[in-house]
């Protein structure tokens, strides 16, 4: 994958887990849409190629940290410090994953302009 600039460049070696979009207002404000769409990936299995050091990170949460491109602001990452994995920004994937979305998170906290017209599976919260 790559950030919208391509400075940025990452790797995953392992099998995206799943993927979710978080109806949060914190994942909308990062992404400035009406969810954000993550994919669940073992931390040992991403690392970064080129653009390293343009990643800055955020503490948008006591346990939560997002990263981002310094140059071009995309999202890259959602690090929770309670998990075993992180959630890598599916947008900024330059291939097919293999997986599709199967969940809604924190729609209790959507948008009021965004309807949810799926069948994925919904949490209010986090499940």
């Amino acid at each position: 994958g790559s950030c919208l600039c391509g400075e940025v460049r990452y790797e995953i070696d392992g099998e995206m887990q799943r993927i979710g979009h978080c109806h949060c207002s914190m994942c909308r404000k990062a992404h400035g849409a009406a969810f954000g769409t993550y994919g669940a990936v073992d931390k040992g299995d991403f690392r970064f190629v080129a653009g390293e050091g343009l990643v800055t990170s955020y503490a948008s949460s006591p346990d939560v940290s997002r990263t981002f491109c310094s140059r071009c602001g995309a999202t890259l990452q959602f690090i929770s410090s309670k998990a075993g994995y992180l959630g890598v920004a599916v947008g900024t994937l330059d291939d097919d994953p293999g997986v599709r979305p199967s969940y809604h998170i924190w729609t209790d906290s959507k948008a009021p302009w965004h309807e949810i017209d799926d069948d994925l599976e919904s949490h209010p919260t986090e499940p």
